[in-house]
């Protein structure tokens, strides 16, 4: 099969694997705002993800020398967030209404990534050469980072993570998820960024690390100012 066709796949995969999510916390009896399911609000958050893949995919491209169209996971998130915050802002919602995707991102993205590691070189994903044991020939005779595989293998254990946080009802981790997912995704894909072979912007930054640390910063100033997280038998009860 044909890395483009592998990763098709794969992305498909990733949908569903997202919405399987998306089933399982239905069923757990969990009170997720509603307005995260309302048709203006997806519609933003579509939009927005949508502009901000190909935006900051294609920046990177022609960063890093290379012309031509791409798409970047982290940049649909970057632009799901804008987009849906400045949707709240213009209908005056001002609950936090992410959590219910905290668990279909970090699965998206675990499933997703081994679509990205099944490309090989043509989807501009894999890492800087490496002598290490694990490192990957993806058809050009050098050895590189399988970063692919790191950035699969960070956000499926958080995933892992998330479900037994669910499970033990943790009224914190229930409330606050999506921002929880945000400070881990930030923090693992600036560390993946440093071996990956993209044109640097700010110094020895790329554009995608300092797009991590934004989209670190956002989610610990949210975490920061979050209101108290309350019990799920007094959430029950009210």
């Amino acid at each position: 099969m044909s890395g483009a066709f592998l990763h098709t796949l794969f992305d498909i995969a990733a949908w569903l694997a997202a919405a399987v999510a998306v089933y399982w916390l239905s069923r757990q009896d969990l009170r997720f705002p509603a307005q995260s399911f309302e048709l203006p609000y997806i519609a933003a958050l579509v939009f927005g993800a949508g502009l901000g893949a190909y935006l900051f995919g294609s920046a990177n491209l022609w960063l890093s020398g290379q012309s031509g169209i791409a798409r970047s996971v982290e940049g649909a998130l970057a632009g799901g967030i804008v987009a849906i915050e400045l949707y709240k802002w213009s209908a005056g919602i001002t609950v936090r209404t992410g959590a219910r995707f905290a668990l279909p991102l970090a699965l998206g993205i675990a499933v997703g990534r081994l679509g990205c590691y099944f490309a090989g070189l043509d989807d501009f994903t894999y890492g800087t050469p490496t002598a290490l044991p694990f490192g990957h020939d993806f058809g050009d005779g050098v050895t590189r980072h399988p970063v692919q595989l790191y950035e699969s293998a960070a956000m499926g254990a958080f995933a892992l993570l998330y479900v037994l946080a669910i499970l033990n009802r943790s009224a914190f981790v229930i409330t606050n998820g999506f921002y929880l997912v945000l400070v881990y995704y930030g923090a693992q894909r600036f560390l993946w960024e440093c071996l990956k072979p993209y044109g640097t912007l700010i110094g020895p930054f790329t554009l995608f690390h300092l797009l991590s640390l934004t989209i670190l910063l956002y989610a610990a100033i949210m975490l920061a100012t979050a209101p108290k997280a309350r019990p799920m038998h007094e959430r029950a009860a009210a």
